[in-house]
């Protein structure tokens, strides 16, 4: 999500700059590459780059043939066969193994259903969104329909002219890509067969972080990084400060009982506890709880967690297995870490892992493929 609002932060710098842009869009992969469908690059008339379609090795290339399709107004269809070990004839060193196939679209900005205004209403809400992007495989030189229809969680349909039967079918896959939360690709037969990358575009990860201590800092650059929506909450006004923490969307000071007041949940929110206060965190676990949040981090030992706990259910409070499998204490990967620094890297590669489906082990232990087919 994070390129999608920095390509939605250059294009709106480019509109008032009076500049012509193209949206560069992987929209499909076969075998292995560095970018899987749904990555973008923004290109402006003045050579201007945000985002990234590869590692590096395919953007010079595709900043020439985005001037072009900038130039003609039509979008264009670029296909990259990485599976030849002589990629000096493509001009670029790839060494992925595989074929990219990347549509370039211009950007008309009277439009309002442009795909970068798609994206704005993407990114507006905290809903999942599905867009659909049509292209010929079979004829790269046919017409490429492109960014054509978005279908969002609560509803909203945006869309280009279509023919009502395309269209029709199209709700109904996108439909199908919320209810499953997964991108695909369809083929369907208009005046010829187009294949549609219909995809799925989730919020990011919403984390709210419970301690306004030094240690919460680096978490906090961290999170900026990747793009994640902060909200800081703390019960001591000197510590929360937006001065602090000027990258947190949000800094709260609430003290326990009415701290949850001041925050919202859904199924992309994490919850970091490190106020250093036992009694603060004790408090906030026993509301916590009965939510089941795909991820509740707690600081501390193993020790301190079953003591809490202990003490919870000493109180009356029933604690089911359930609720138990979102609680991580000690939090994060075992990564060795020793600074605060490193502490938050660990932190924030668990939560990425929770939220991923995926159990943070390396990369090397994989016995297939990196990234699932779509």
């Amino acid at each position: 999500m994070k390129e999608i609002t920095d390509i939605i932060k250059a294009y709106n710098e480019a509109v008032k700059a009076g500049r012509q842009s193209a949206l560069a869009t992987v929209v499909s992969v076969e075998g292995s590459s560095y970018r899987r469908p749904g990555a973008r690059m923004l290109v402006t008339d003045d050579g201007m780059l945000t985002g990234a379609i590869s590692g590096g090795c395919l953007e010079g290339d595709a900043l020439r043939k985005a001037l072009l399709v900038m130039q003609q107004q039509k979008p264009m269809l670029a296909t990259y066969d990485t599976t030849d070990e002589d990629d000096a004839k493509l001009g670029v060193q790839l060494g992925c193994n595989g074929i990219v196939h990347i549509l370039i679209e211009p950007i008309n900005t009277a439009d309002e259903n442009n795909p970068v205004e798609l994206l704005k209403i993407v990114t507006g809400k905290r809903r999942s969104a599905v867009i659909a992007t049509l292209f010929s495989l079979q004829d790269r030189k046919a017409a490429q329909p492109g960014t054509c229809l978005l279908l969002t969680e609560d509803g909203v349909i945006k869309s280009a002219c279509l023919q009502p039967e395309l269209k029709e079918k199209l709700l109904r896959d996108m439909q199908a890509a919320l209810q499953e939360n997964r991108s695909a690709i369809k083929e369907y037969c208009s005046h010829t067969i187009l294949t549609g990358f219909i995809e799925l575009i989730s919020p990011p990860v919403a984390l709210i972080l419970f301690g306004a201590g030094n240690d919460a800092l680096p978490v906090m650059q961290m999170a900026a990084v990747l793009g994640w929506q902060l909200t800081v909450v703390d019960g001591r006004s000197n510590y929360a400060t937006q001065q602090r923490f000027p990258l947190a969307q949000q800094v709260i000071i609430a003290k326990a009982d009415t701290a949850l007041a001041h925050v919202s949940f859904d199924t992309k929110t994490a919850v970091v506890l490190m106020t250093h206060n036992y009694n603060y965190d004790i408090a906030l676990l026993q509301q916590l709880l009965p939510l089941q949040l795909p991820y509740t981090g707690v600081l501390g030992p193993r020790k301190k967690l079953d003591r809490m706990l202990h003490e919870l259910e000493e109180k009356g409070m029933e604690i089911t297995p359930q609720q138990l499998q979102s609680v991580y204490g000690p939090m994060g990967l075992d990564v060795g870490a020793e600074t605060s620094e490193e502490i938050a890297l660990s932190v924030l590669a668990e939560i990425k892992a929770v939220m991923a489906g995926s159990n943070g082990s390396p990369l090397r232990s994989k016995l297939h493929t990196i990234h699932s087919h779509i």
